[in-house]
C-alpha cells in the first residue's frame, strides 16, 4: 500500500528521482531472507548525501553480508515533506519503500552541525520518538538509533536523541555492531541489554549510560558511567587501508548531485598539524593506500559506474608521498579512457613543477590553495607553515602552466587576529594579481581571476584551539566589512560565509546536553536545513535558547580554561590533551612545529593503532 501512495505523490514534488530508487547498482534483496536491515540516512537532500564517500563505503559494506541489507535515506524537501506529511506517509528506503519503522537500526551520519535538526525531523518523519527514552524496552518496538561522523567527536548536544554512537572510523565497528543486533534480536533481549552489551564494543558510546553533573557555574562537575559502561570511550581506527573493505561500484544517481563522479580516499589524516582544523587530528593517525591499491580500485568502480572523472579524496593530496607516481599510474588508464582525474586539496608549499606538468595534462580547470590568513605572524598562530613566498611562487608556477583563475581560502577570526592580519588578506590576493602580470609566460589575451573565500574560525572539538572564544557576531561582521572596504582590484572576488549559521555551529560544537531541549524546540518551531541560507531561522532558535534559559555566549564566545572539563573529555581521540595545551601554548608565541614526517610531535594517535603511523615510518620521510 505505501508503495502505491508513494508513486502516486511522485508526480507532485520537484526532483521526484530523489525518492525513486532503482538507480544503477542499487541493491535489492529478498526481506525473507535477512537477519537485519539498516537504514543509512544522511540528514541533507539526496544531492548532498550521494556524494558522501562514507556513504558509498558503509552501504557497500553492509550489503556485502547475505543477511545484511542496507537501504539509502535522504532528508525530503519541503514540498516533498509536506505531502508526505498530508497523506500520513513516513519515511521510506529508497530500495524497499518500506517505513523506517520496519527497520532494525537507523544509522545518521553527522557530517556537519547544522544538519542536527534535520536528524530529528527525520525520526519523526519515520514515526520514531526522537527521544531515546520514549522507544520501549523491545528491540522490535522501534529501530536502533545510530550516528557516526565527525560531528561525534563531541556527541553530547545530540545525547538524549540517539541510543549508539559510533566513535571514529566504521568499516569494522559496523559490522561488529549489526552482529551484536543481530545475536540481541534473535534472543528477544530488551533494548537495554542490548545497549549495555553494545557499550562493550570499542567505539560505541551509549549516552543513556552516562549521567552528567554540573557546577554552579553551568560548567560540567563530572561524568559518570552506569551498568558497567567503560568510563572513556576510544576512538575506532583502522589500521590497513591497503585490504580495508572499499566498495566495487557506487550507486549511479539519476539526477545531478554534487559530486557526480568517481572518488577514491588516497590516504587519512593529515601530517600538517594546522591548529584549527578538527579533521587533520580527528583522522589521524596518518594512513596512505598504496598506488597499486587506488589504482586498481579506481579503474574497476569507473568501468562500474561510466564516471568520466575521477576525484582523489584526502585532507591533502599533495602529501600522498608518492603522488607523481600516482598521477602517472591512473593515467595511464584514465587518459585512454578520456577520463578526467581531479586532484583537489593542494598544499602551497609542494606544488613542484613535477605536479604542475602532470597536471597539465588533465583538463584545466581553477586551482584551489588555503592559504588561511594573510600575515606570516597569523600563519605561523594556526601553524600552517607556508611562508609569503611560497604562496606567490605556487601561484606563479600555476600561471606558467596556463591556469588564470586561483581560489584562496581564508578565515576570519583566529586567535590573536588584529586588523592587519585582516586586512593582509586582500593586500596577499593583491600581490597574487600582480604575480600574474608581471609573469612573461602568462597565458596571451588572458586575464586573471582571484576568488577569496572567507570563513569565520569555530572553535572545535579535539584541536589545540578547543578552549578559545568564537568572535561575536558583531566583531566577525565588522571583520567583513573591513576586507570589503580594502579591496582595490576588480580581479579579486570575496566570498564570505553567513555569520549566524557560524554563531550557531560554534555552539553546538562544543555544546553539552543541555542544548537537546534547544535543538528540539527549535526543531518543533520550524527549524530544518539549517545549513541552507534560504531555510535557516536564525530568529526561531535564538528564541528556543531564551526560553531554555541557555546563554548563546556561554558556549560561543566564551575561553575555557585547561582544567575544565569538556563535554567530550570522556571521548578518546587518540590526541592527548598534553599535546593540545602545547599546541596552544606554541600559539600564544606564533611558535610553529614541524610536520609529522620531519619529526614527531607526540600527539598520541599511535596509541589507538598499534603503534603504527605511516608518516613515521623510514621509507616514507623526504
Amino acid at each position: 500500500m505505501l508503495h502505491k501512495q508513494i508513486e502516486s505523490i511522485l508526480p507532485l514534488v520537484q526532483k521526484p528521482a530523489r525518492y525513486t530508487g532503482g538507480e544503477l547498482n542499487s541493491v535489492v534483496k529478498n526481506k525473507e531472507n535477512i537477519d537485519i536491515r539498516f537504514a543509512f540516512c544522511f540528514p541533507d537532500t539526496y544531492e548532498i548525501g550521494m556524494s558522501h564517500l562514507g556513504l558509498k563505503i558503509l552501504y557497500g559494506l553492509i550489503n556485502s553480508r547475505e543477511n545484511f541489507w542496507c537501504e539509502r535515506v535522504f532528508a525530503p524537501d519541503c514540498d516533498m515533506e509536506e505531502i508526505m506529511r498530508k497523506n500520513n506517509i513516513p519515511l521510506f528506503g529508497l530500495e524497499s519503500h518500506d517505513s523506517l519503522k520496519d527497520f532494525d537500526a537507523v544509522g545518521f551520519t553527522l557530517q556537519y552541525e547544522l544538519s542536527f535538526s534535520n536528524v530529528l525531523n527525520m525520526l519523526d518523519l519515520a514515526g520514531i520518538p526522537v527521544r531515546s527514552k520514549n522507544r520501549g524496552d523491545s528491540l522490535s518496538e522501534n529501530p536502533i538509533i545510530v550516528a557516526g561522523g565527525p560531528c561525534v567527536a563531541n556527541p553530547e548536544p545530540l545525547a538524549d536523541f540517539i541510543d549508539c554512537f559510533q566513535i571514529g572510523e566504521g568499516e569494522e565497528v559496523m559490522l561488529e555492531f549489526l552482529d551484536l543486533l543481530n545475536e540481541y534480536k534473535k534472543k528477544k533481549a530488551t533494548r537495554k541489554e542490548f545497549l549495555i552489551a553494545a557499550s562493550h564494543i570499542e567505539g560505541i558510546y551509549v549516552p543513556a549510560l552516562y549521567e552528567v553533573t554540573y557546577n554552579e557555574d553551568g560548567t560540567i562537575k563530572e561524568f559518570i558511567a552506569n551498568d558497567g559502561a567503560p568510563q572513556v570511550i576510544n576512538k575506532r581506527v583502522v589500521s590497513d587501508l591497503d585490504n580495508i573493505y572499499y566498495p566495487e561500484n557506487f550507486v549511479v544517481p539519476f539526477v545531478e548531485v554534487v559530486h557526480d563522479r568517481v572518488v577514491h580516499e588516497i590516504f587519512r589524516g593529515c601530517i600538517r598539524g594546522c591548529r584549527f582544523c578538527q579533521a587533520g587530528f580527528w583522522y589521524r593517525p596518518i594512513r596512505e593506500k598504496s598506488v597499486e591499491t587506488i589504482s586498481k580500485q579506481s579503474q574497476k568502480i569507473a568501468c562500474e559506474t561510466g564516471y568520466d572523472e575521477l576525484s582523489l579524496c584526502s585532507l591533502s593530496s599533495s602529501d600522498y608521498t608518492k603522488i607523481t607516481e600516482l598521477l602517472e599510474s591512473l593515467l595511464s588508464w584514465a587518459t585512454p579512457q578520456k577520463i578526467n582525474v581531479a586532484l583537489p586539496s593542494l598544499r602551497i608549499d609542494n606544488f613542484s613543477d613535477e605536479l604542475r606538468k602532470k597536471l597539465a595534462l588533465v583538463r584545466r580547470s581553477g586551482l584551489t590553495f588555503a592559504a588561511e590568513a594573510g600575515t606570516q605572524r597569523l600563519r605561523n598562530v594556526i601553524n600552517k607553515n607556508i611562508t609569503e613566498d611560497e604562496i606567490l611562487g605556487t601561484c606563479r608556477k600555476a600561471f606558467q602552466g596556463g591556469w588564470t583563475a586561483v581560489k584562496l581560502y581564508f578565515m576570519i577570526g583566529l586567535p590573536t587576529e588584529t586588523d592587519e592580519d585582516v586586512v593582509g588578506i586582500n593586500e596577499l590576493c593583491q600581490k597574487v594579481v600582480e604575480e600574474f602580470y608581471s609573469n612573461p609566460d602568462k597565458p596571451k589575451g588572458k586575464t586573471v581571476s582571484v576568488s577569496a573565500g572567507v570563513s569565520s574560525f569555530v572553535p572545535k572539538p579535539c584541536t589545540p584551539f578547543q578552549w578559545e572564544p568564537q568572535d561575536s557576531r558583531e566583531e566577525i561582521t565588522r571583520k567583513q566589512q573591513l576586507l570589503k572596504e580594502t579591496v582595490t582590484s576588480k580581479k579579486i572576488t570575496f566570498r564570505f560565509h553567513t555569520t549566524d549559521q557560524i554563531f550557531l555551529e560554534a555552539i553546538f560544537a562544543r555544546g553539552d546536553r543541555k542544548l537537546c531541549d534547544v535543538i528540539e524546540l527549535a526543531w518543533k518551531n520550524g527549524c530544518t536545513f539549517d545549513s541552507w541560507d534560504d531555510k535557516f531561522k536564525y530568529d526561531t532558535w535564538i528564541d528556543a535558547f531564551k526560553e531554555c534559559g541557555i546563554d548563546t555566549e556561554f558556549y560561543a564566545n566564551r575561553r575555557r580554561s585547561y582544567d575544565e572539563i569538556l563535554p567530550w573529555d570522556h571521548i578518546n581521540s587518540g590526541i592527548t590533551k598534553e599535546f593540545l595545551i602545547r599546541e596552544n601554548e606554541k600559539a600564544k608565541n606564533a611558535e610553529t612545529s614541524m610536520h609529522c614526517r620531519e619529526q614527531c610531535n607526540a600527539c598520541g594517535s599511535n596509541k589507538l593503532n598499534g603503534g603504527k603511523c605511516d608518516a613515521l615510518c623510514k621509507n616514507m620521510v623526504h
